[in-house]
């Protein structure tokens, strides 16, 4: 494997990591957490980050594709965080980091 998927599959397990110690056991209620009308809220944020992770395997791949998603429910968003970051890192070799992993 070339050094720069190998930065790449690191970078994408550092994500992974130090997002889910910010998310691990926030109740539902975080994510509208902070001035929703002028900034943007952790749902907000998550979705963001999803839609990075979709359009960077969507540009690995010849897509480019991007989406600007509304966030989902809290629960299924982090969910969604987690599966964008191994669907791209899969691309690339071996599964990234798990949401219970520390």
């Amino acid at each position: 494997m070339s050094d720069a998927r190998n930065l790449l599959r690191h970078t994408l397990a550092t994500l992974a990591y130090r997002g889910g110690k910010a998310i691990r056991n926030a109740p539902a209620a975080f994510a509208d957490y902070g001035a929703p009308d002028s900034s943007r809220t952790p749902a907000k944020i998550l979705a963001h980050i999803g839609d990075l992770m979709d359009w960077g395997l969507s540009m690995a791949t010849g897509e480019r594709k991007w989406n600007d998603s509304v966030p989902l429910e809290w629960e299924k968003e982090c969910e969604r965080f987690f599966g964008a970051m191994k669907r791209f890192d899969d691309y690339f070799g071996v599964g990234c980091a798990a949401p219970g992993a520390d």
